[in-house]
C-alpha cells in the first residue's frame, strides 16, 4: 500500500498534515485526475493559496502531473514512480468522459511519436481521448 509520508520522504518534502491529506486523495483515486476545485471540495476548510502551493510543489517534484483533457479545467493526477523533479514520464493518453466529466490517465496508451517540419521545435505532445467511461455506460 502506498503511504503519503513515504512519498513525501522520497521526494524530500516536509511531512505536513496538508501535504499528507492532499496526497492521500490522489493515492485513493489512483489514475483519476482532479481539478484544484474538486480537491478543495474534499476538505471542510482549506486555504486556497496553500492548496495551490502544495499542488505546484508536488508537480515540480514529480509526484503529480497536469492531465490535459480538452476541458478548460487544469486537472492533476498521480505520476508514475519513475517521475522526478527534472523529468516527468507522463506521455500517456488522458480519457475525458463527456457524461460524468471525469478524466482518467491511460498509462497503457502512449502518446505516439510525431514528426514535425524541421523549422519547428516540439516541446510537448498530448493525447486526449473523449467518450463515455466504463462507469457511465
Amino acid at each position: 500500500m502506498i503511504v503519503a509520508s513515504e512519498i513525501l520522504k522520497k521526494h524530500q518534502l516536509r511531512n505536513t498534515e496538508i501535504r499528507r491529506q492532499v496526497l492521500s486523495i490522489f493515492i485513493e483515486l489512483g489514475d483519476t485526475a482532479l481539478s484544484s476545485q474538486e480537491i478543495e471540495e474534499k476538505f471542510d476548510k482549506i486555504d486556497r493559496v496553500t492548496l495551490y502551493r502544495v499542488l505546484k510543489n508536488f508537480e515540480e517534484k514529480g509526484i503529480i502531473h497536469v492531465a490535459i483533457d480538452g476541458s478548460n479545467k487544469t486537472r492533476y493526477a498521480m505520476c508514475s514512480d519513475n517521475c522526478t523533479t527534472h523529468h516527468h514520464h507522463d506521455q500517456h493518453a488522458h480519457f475525458h468522459c463527456q457524461k460524468c466529466d471525469t478524466t482518467t490517465c491511460m498509462d497503457m496508451i502512449n502518446v505516439p511519436a510525431v514528426r514535425i517540419p524541421k523549422d519547428y521545435v516540439l516541446e510537448d505532445a498530448q493525447l486526449v481521448l473523449t467518450g463515455i467511461c466504463k462507469n457511465c455506460i
